[in-house]
């Protein structure tokens, strides 16, 4: 049977570093982490996240301010909002809830946020730092970089002499993902959903890293006996009559030949919330750097947490 990789406790480990770092900031600066999140129309699953996000950044001591737009808001609007926020210096971290209705254009408002100020990572300026291999100056893609940590749990900080397996490609995870391994010296291959003779290239995998979106698509005998499976995904199935959430991988089955495994829920989901808190108090205490560097400091919240 595999180890479980429990993604609560190191999710409470990271969360932990992260109320110490804004009290130390707050201490010598006088600077409060602020965490603006910005949602758009009433969608239930949206509404639950943010107010998830909003809680937790409250417990780690931050400045957390929530704006609630309506459904039918104009891109001009929105835009506008960004654009005060970026341009508010009490506030450092600025969270636009995906999706946004359809009439918006993510993509022209994500690329307003300040790159200083994107914790969700998204900024093509953030993207390019990390495809350049810049991992301290940037701020990282929150779910990559905790599902990162999860994965240096296992192996360390030094992945030289593993084969790691993506499978999925989105800009949101599958692509960062990849990049992140790769800088810790992994030999990485990038799939998705229609790459040919899928199975065989996860059963070359030290690390499988499964972001495809299909429930429990990743079965046993696509896996290395011993390998470390990583499971992104979240889907909700009906299973003996009951609604449950479900990963990528056939968790049951998989578990009984991968040498580590994450469940769903329980191991990565918890570190994107962390890890959103810690790039929020990075973007702090650059902002503050001028008069002390926390030990979160200049550099990344993620290469902070990495193992010694």
């Amino acid at each position: 049977m595999a180890t479980i990789i429990d993604g609560k406790a190191t999710a409470a480990s990271v969360i932990s570093k992260v109320k110490a770092d804004a009290a130390e900031l707050a201490s010598l600066t006088g600077v409060r982490p602020g965490l603006a999140v910005v949602i758009v129309g009433e969608d239930p699953a949206s509404h639950a996240y943010v107010n998830s996000k909003s809680r937790m950044a409250k417990e780690c001591g931050f400045n957390s301010i929530q704006h609630t737009l309506p459904e039918d808001t104009g891109q001009a609007t929105l835009e506008g909002l960004v654009d005060t926020l970026n341009s508010d210096p009490t506030v450092h971290g600025i969270l636009v809830q995906l999706p946004l209705p359809r009439h918006l254009d993510a993509e022209a408002v994500l690329r307003l946020i300040s790159p200083e100020k994107d914790v969700d990572g998204l900024h093509v300026v953030n993207a390019g730092k990390i495809a350049t291999g810049d991992l301290k100056t940037g701020l990282i893609s929150c779910t990559p970089a905790g599902a990162m940590l999860l994965v240096n749990e296992i192996h360390g900080a030094d992945l030289s002499g593993l084969n790691a397996v993506v499978v999925g490609r989105s800009n949101l995870f599958g692509k960062p993902m990849g990049l992140l391994l790769l800088a810790a010296n992994a030999t990485v291959t990038m799939a998705h959903s229609k790459t040919n003779g899928l199975a065989s290239i996860c059963r070359n995998a030290d690390v499988l890293v499964a972001a495809v979106g299909r429930p429990q698509m990743v079965k046993a005998d696509w896996v290395k006996p011993g390998a470390t499976v990583i499971d992104v995904g979240i889907n909700r199935m009906i299973v003996e009559g009951r609604s449950r959430l479900v990963g990528d991988v056939a968790f049951e089955e998989v578990a009984d030949v991968a040498g580590a495994i994450t469940p769903v829920p329980g191991g990565v989901g918890p570190m994107t919330i962390a890890m959103l808190m810690a790039n929020t108090v990075t973007a702090a205490s650059r902002a503050g750097a001028t008069t002390s560097r926390s030990s979160v400091g200049s550099e990344s919240s993620f290469v902070s947490a990495l193992p010694n």
